[in-house]
């Protein structure tokens, strides 16, 4: 799998970066009155893209599909609103660590029993995880039942008595959560490219193969397992801080379905593509709501024309242009051509017998 793309890919996601982060400077100008819905609405898709990149180094890296994502997702919001305190603010410097670690060692565990499987042996057991937790979550009277729980005050990120991010500020918020992408964004690029990504692609590619040459494929893959666990509970607490409260829908199915969603939309495999999915996703999502009561519908067929017209998302028109696709196409068919024409005068000629 070829994770070194054209510099155009750079460029067109350079340009879009700084387009928003310099939202807080033109939004106002666009928006007006709904530059501030607008900005919960930006903040909100850096955060799926952030949740849509962990399934991506699951499904387009590794080749292991999911539906029971959602589980580090809600566990990520719970984890937060459970051990925030009620009267005062968490500090970001432990609560960040906690999520993460207890997103660990449930990844850990759960990765054990699912990485043996394989198909859709591994999506029934991720889905039948996801659901166990959804259903002990929404009967549990310490998670608030189906209500959930409040959070009452965001985490503070402070260094002694100095604020470092006012993460109170819907502004500040909104860069944090953009840094959070962007570092996760710069770690996946370093990790498909360190030598544990390119055994990752070779189990994505022959996994029998790689176990012939010695590979120890489910420890490899149980990493994989963890550390997108673990980026999907980070996006989960930020979900929750955003909206301040976690709710067992955040645990459910669906949640895993649409972020699947965003990865066919954006392009599995590439890192950038879910980026781009979630994005468009939310984009599409918002239209489509204030069009019709039978949103579901459109965004059905929308994404059933995304699978016939786009089968490498928007991030395969970005990497292979059509009008670059077909010169190379016409030169592969001439080459065949041209080794056939070679194979063909290679063979002895057997001359005809006179009569």
């Amino acid at each position: 799998m070829l994770h070194r793309y054209p510099k155009r890919v750079a460029l067109i996601m350079l340009v879009l970066t700084a387009l928003v982060a310099a939202f807080p400077l033109w939004g106002e100008a666009v928006f007006g009155n709904q530059a501030n819905f607008m900005l919960e609405k930006l903040t909100l898709m850096l955060i799926l893209a952030l949740f849509a990149m962990s399934l991506d180094l699951l499904v387009g890296i590794v080749g292991l599909v999911s539906l029971g994502h959602a589980l580090f997702f809600g566990l990520g919001a719970y984890t937060l609103a459970l051990a925030s305190p009620d009267f005062s603010p968490a500090s970001m410097w432990w609560m960040l660590p906690l999520v993460m670690g207890v997103s660990a060692c449930v990844g850990l565990v759960i990765g054990i029993l699912v990485i043996r499987t394989k198909g859709i042996f591994f999506i029934m057991t991720t889905l039948a995880f996801g659901q166990m937790l959804y259903y002990f979550i929404s009967t549990s009277q310490f998670a608030g039942g189906t209500d959930g729980v409040f959070i009452m005050f965001r985490p503070s990120l402070a260094l002694g008595e100095r604020t470092l991010v006012d993460l109170d500020n819907p502004y500040s918020f909104f860069y944090f959560c953009l840094g959070m992408l962007l570092l996760g964004y710069f770690f996946l690029r370093w990790l498909t490219r360190s030598y544990f990504g390119q055994v990752l692609d070779g189990i994505h590619d022959n996994e029998h193969r790689m176990q012939a040459l010695g590979y120890a494929t489910s420890g490899y893959k149980l990493v994989a397992f963890v550390i997108a666990g673990v980026m999907a509970a980070i996006a989960g607490m930020l979900a929750a801080m955003q909206y301040g409260f976690a709710n067992p829908a955040q645990l459910g199915w669906h949640t895993s379905g649409e972020v699947l969603m965003m990865l066919i939309l954006g392009g599995m495999g590439t890192i950038f593509g879910p980026i781009l999915g979630a994005f468009a996703y939310e984009i599409l999502l918002y239209v489509y709501e204030h069009a019709t009561t039978h949103w579901p519908i459109l965004m059905g067929l929308t994404i059933i024309v995304a699978v016939l017209v786009l089968p490498r998302g928007i991030a395969g028109l970005i990497i292979a242009p059509p009008w670059q696709r077909k010169p190379q196409a016409a030169s592969k068919t001439l080459s065949e051509r041209e080794k056939a024409a070679v194979a063909l005068s290679a063979q002895p000629v057997t001359p005809r017998k006179e009569n």
